[in-house]
């Protein structure tokens, strides 16, 4: 099989991961049939959208064939390893916040042909959009790591499925505006990308909590990667593509980290418009003070290369988190039942904050609808 440009040092990742090589780069073709046959019945049936705790007999069959799956547990999900797993990212508090924003999602618009869906819909570019978006992802982060929130009808199963439907919306309409080179990119919100932000929301926010100087054991880190498969399971990826452990996920973010090509334009322009969004939200010394915090843990946490490519500044900021690292090591810390129940504090209020009131409804952007169809 041919791959998409995109993939850079092909023959050399077949050499060093093989079969593992060759898998993630055919699965760059790849999507969700079964999310993509649900959406497009739930586009002459949408009464159904509100309505997605338990498969009904009346539904459309598309639907309901999903919600069956989902209701599935795999053989290989062990229930105790993520009940407990979760729990880590309440314990990791307001450092869980700094790495989910100023690394796991910056790491993943670094990739240039990953990044193109959330280019082409525009929803992460203006600053004022940003926070809404901030607090939709922490909500989804928050929810599947709630202990039973992601077992068949909880809150994290139902807003993992209504993400995994937007997925399928957002390739539809891709599909349909005429801009998307599959020649160069793949299928869009292909299952490499899909597995590529599990990643993201599972072994790098182990890495950069322990950057900033959480402790994690290696069975600890092993669980949430375990959660992580089970979650990313449900969103439509496959099984057979998702790390088991730690160091699977290493090797993994290695290959994808290889080949995926240096941050482009829109790595840029995405990267600032998360960094800068405070000032959307804030005034005066304080939004600036928010950002230049946003910048120097982006430096410090992507390295001063990547920080480069992606034009980042925070030099000054940057320096002083090896003294934050020691800091978190030496001073005594509180039980964790205590980190755990203020880490939940903390995640609250930054989900009410960034949503100001509205709600988070998981739905398509409406730029990319706006687009497809031709509406102001």
């Amino acid at each position: 099989m041919s791959w998409p440009t995109r993939v850079l040092r092909g023959p050399e990742s077949l050499l060093l991961d093989g079969p593992l090589a060759e898998r993630m780069f055919d699965a760059l073709w790849e999507m969700d049939p079964l999310g993509d046959a649900a959406a497009e019945a739930l586009v002459r049936e949408p009464r159904w959208m509100a309505r997605l705790t338990k498969p009904d007999a009346a539904m459309p069959q598309a639907l309901r064939e999903l919600l069956d799956a989902a209701s599935e547990i795999p053989s290989w999900v062990d229930r105790g390893r993520v009940e407990k797993a979760g729990r880590l990212l309440f314990r990791a508090g307001i450092a869980g916040g700094i790495v989910l924003g100023a690394k796991s999602l910056i790491a993943g618009y670094c990739a240039p042909g990953g990044n193109k869906p959330l280019a082409m819909t525009g929803q992460l570019r203006a600053t004022t959009k940003v926070s809404h978006r901030l607090a939709e992802t922490s909500k989804y982060v928050v929810a599947t790591c709630t202990e039973g929130a992601l077992w068949p009808g909880g809150e994290g199963w139902e807003i993992t499925l209504r993400v995994r439907l937007m997925h399928a919306h957002v390739r539809r309409l891709i599909h349909r505006s005429g801009d998307w080179r599959p020649d160069d990119w793949g299928a869009p919100i292909n299952q490499h990308d899909m597995v590529a932000t599990g990643l993201l929301f599972s072994s790098v926010f182990v890495e950069g909590i322990r950057q900033l100087g959480v402790g994690v054991e290696r069975e600890e880190a092993d669980d949430y990667v375990h959660l992580w498969r089970y979650a990313s399971w449900l969103m439509g990826c496959r099984a057979d593509l998702l790390p088991r452990d730690m160091y699977e996920a290493g090797r993994l973010t290695r290959l994808i980290g290889r080949t995926q090509g240096p941050p482009d334009d829109d790595s840029r322009a995405l990267t600032h418009a998360l960094l800068e969004s405070p000032r959307g939200s804030l005034q005066g010394r304080q939004a600036e003070l928010h950002v230049a915090l946003g910048h120097g843990f982006c430096r410090a946490m992507l390295g001063d290369d990547m920080a480069d490519e992606l034009a980042v500044g925070g030099h000054r900021v940057a320096a002083l988190v090896p003294l934050v690292r020691t800091l978190a090591r030496i001073f005594p810390k509180p039980s964790r039942q205590r980190l755990e129940a203020g880490g939940q504090r903390y995640w609250e209020r930054a989900i009410e904050d960034g949503r100001a009131g509205q709600p988070l409804e998981f739905r398509p952007p409406r730029e990319l609808l706006q687009m497809v169809t031709g509406t102001a």
